[in-house]
């Protein structure tokens, strides 16, 4: 139930604000679950997880405050433009060509032993996802209205959750198969790294969010993703360290 609100919850932030904006927040449920974790299951939270913690919340803090204000897309009108920019057309091409490669010659011989190839799958596949839940929730506007363009919005919705769906499907496939050869934390916090870079990339060459950001909102929002980045590996990669802040009063002792 929990996990089918917090979907609904993503659904309706895509078709809100900018995608620059939600997609890294994400990352917030890393850290509120690991406090909860150590509250609610008792599980113990390191001095660096809770130094991850702290900077992930700092760095959701500085993403918000120079994302973009606005959305540059906010009709299917301009959406179906968008989908058929030559520039957007040719990234999903390349996309394409690349998914081809990995899943059917790289992923078979070198997945299993090297982790940024499932990692990459998932990644790409993920510049179909968010763009297309961002487009679904667009295109539905229409649907519902007596106008001309509401059959047009019916079918490109009904396109975009096909595209969703398979999307959904092939990643758990191959977040499964990483989770069964790299170790959980590793792979979580390389995933969400590349996930969300990509993500971004796409969401920027199709709906042209970062055309209206400053230089000085530019760099805000890549020093926010970056400490945001770095407290998620903080808390997933180094939580297994038994160190606490009681060790650094512990007096060193020198045998001969």
């Amino acid at each position: 139930l929990t996990v089918a609100l917090g979907q609904i919850g993503n659904f309706l932030a895509y078709t809100a604000v900018p995608t620059v904006l939600v997609t890294p927040l994400g990352a917030l449920g890393v850290p509120f679950g690991s406090i909860l974790a150590s509250y609610l299951l008792k599980e113990k939270l390191n001095i660096l997880g809770k130094l991850g913690c702290l900077l992930s919340c700092a760095g959701s803090v500085v993403l918000i405050i120079h994302s973009p204000k606005s959305e540059s897309v906010t009709t299917q009108a301009e959406l179906e433009e968008k989908l058929t920019n030559p520039v957007f057309v040719g990234y999903l091409c390349i996309v394409l060509l690349m998914l081809l490669l990995l899943i059917f010659w790289i992923a078979p011989a070198h997945g299993p032993t090297n982790i940024m190839v499932y990692i990459s799958i998932c990644s790409l596949l993920g510049s179909f996802t968010v763009p297309s839940t961002k487009g679904i929730g667009l295109a539905a506007q229409d649907i519902f209205h007596n106008n001309p363009s509401s059959q047009r919005a019916l079918y490109l919705c009904l396109v975009l959750l096909a595209v969703l769906g398979c999307s959904i499907i092939i990643q758990f496939r191959y977040i499964n198969k990483a989770l069964e050869c790299f170790d959980s934390s590793v792979f979580g916090a390389i995933y969400y790294v590349v996930f969300t870079t990509l993500v971004l990339l796409a969401s920027a060459i199709l709906f042209r969010e970062w055309s209206n950001v400053g230089v000085v909102d530019f760099l805000g929002m890549a020093c926010g993703f970056t400490t945001v980045s770095i407290g998620i590996v903080l808390i997933q990669v180094f939580k297994e360290f038994n160190f606490n802040i009681g060790d650094l009063n512990k007096p060193n002792v020198k045998t001969d």
